[in-house]
């Protein structure tokens, strides 16, 4: 491996700490937004059922829990009632993200109909509006959030991609990389849910195993039994990690030690050299260099806030690189560090970061900082492929951006 004595001087680098989340802010906002909800719906359900104390219940629960996960971050979680707190709070989280969007949506709705029944005189049930709207925010916050859980909970599935490359040699016809992205093992993300993961990721066969970053939310102490089935991941040239900005909320140069203790090859502005194919009695270089794959990785885009030593840097990633080796991958966690790699003069860019927006509506929100959200993509003369992610964060909730892991094949490019 190429650039290791930089490497191993640069994981051991001192971190920038960072501010604690102010609890108390988030407490106060989300309760101010649950009484908002409150107000506008719970007075219309009133008017429909005499159940409607339930949702008051609900939305009491909802305020109280939501801030659970962020006040026990940092602290053992061992005990199944810290759990078991945290749990509830994440999934409060989820619900109220949909009822609120929901709440505005009517709203919105409703102020629609009350200047058509102004402007145009048009008649309007308000009586039947009122409640009924209010019911269908509820139930339909509470589906969506079923049916996100699910959708989050299960293994994610195997998503093929073919990128087609201009000039592949033939020798790298075929070649496989298996990504996996933006897991965050932490609170509802343990070791039996990233077994799967790797009984599913090994039964692909892949050459190459690729994670592009946000493996952890939480400390190595905490977390090292519920990351370790990583350690039994196989592909033919091994598996290869670059940092995301999770690991830096968590502490980077402890995860770096740690995943490289469980035999992971982790990749800090450095590349291997993949030899492909038994290449011994070569004619010439050319043959030799045709059987070859540059395979670099990146830190995450905002690494150097952290830490000066880890500020990202896809040139740097190809010092001392071979010049006869044209076929070059980058990791890097966040697709915005496209627009360098494209300069670098990679063909491909493997990038996660996004979640593919996890869970409507915060896919609109992703193009505000991401050039793009989810899948291929061609940037200049380079590919950029997306992943969606293998877990999630935060909410145990996924709806209109499935979780994946991500097989892709180099093939020839035609025409």
């Amino acid at each position: 491996m190429h650039g290791m004595r930089l490497a191993d001087a640069v994981s051991r680098a001192t971190p920038v700490p960072i501010a604690p989340m102010p609890i108390r802010s988030l407490s106060v906002l989300t309760a101010l937004l649950h009484v908002y909800i409150a107000l506008r719906l719970l007075p219309a359900l009133a008017m429909l059922t005499p159940a409607w104390p339930l949702a008051l219940a609900a939305l009491a629960i909802s305020a109280l829990t939501i801030p659970l996960p962020f006040v026990s971050r940092g602290k053992e979680r061992g005990a199944s009632a810290g759990e078991l707190l945290q749990w509830t709070g994440l999934i409060s989280m989820g619900w109220f993200s949909s009822l609120f969007v929901s709440t505005l949506l009517r709203d919105a709705g409703l102020l629609l109909a009350w200047l058509a029944s102004v402007l145009f005189g048009a008649p309007v049930p308000w009586h039947a509006v009122l409640p009924w709207s209010a019911m269908a925010v509820l139930v339909l916050a509470t589906l969506v959030s079923m049916v996100g859980f699910l959708n989050a909970r299960r293994t994610a599935d195997v998503k093929r991609v073919e990128v087609p490359i201009r000039g592949l040699p033939a020798a790298l016809e075929g070649f496989t990389i298996a990504q996996l992205s933006d897991i965050h093992v932490g609170p509802t993300i343990r070791s039996a849910y990233i077994q799967r993961i790797v009984d599913a990721v090994n039964r692909l066969g892949a050459d190459a195993i690729a994670i592009t970053g946000d493996l952890v939310d939480g400390s190595v102490a905490e977390l090292r039994e519920h990351i370790a089935p990583l350690a039994g991941l196989r592909a033919k040239h091994g598996t290869f990690v670059v940092t995301g900005n999770h690991e830096y909320y968590a502490g980077a140069h402890a995860w770096i030690d740690e995943l490289r203790r469980l035999g992971l090859k982790v990749l800090l502005n450095e590349h291997v050299v993949l030899q492909t194919r038994n290449v011994r009695g070569a004619q010439n270089d050319e043959e030799l260099f045709e059987s070859q794959l540059v395979l670099a990785g990146v830190t995450d885009y905002t690494a150097g806030h952290f830490d000066a030593a880890h500020t990202s840097d896809p040139h740097l990633a190809l010092f001392d690189a071979p010049p006869l080796v044209h076929t070059r991958v980058l990791l890097a966690h966040q697709p915005r560090s496209a627009t360098l790699a494209a300069q670098a003069g990679y063909q491909l860019q493997l990038s996660g970061h996004t979640h593919g927006g996890q869970f409507f509506p915060w896919n609109l929100f992703v193009p505000m900082q991401q050039p793009f959200t989810a899948g291929l993509h061609r940037l200049h003369d380079m590919w950029v492929y997306v992943s969606r992610g293998t877990g999630y964060w935060g909410p145990p909730k996924r709806f209109g951006a499935p979780s994946e892991i991500t097989l892709l094949t180099l093939v020839m490019a035609r025409g």
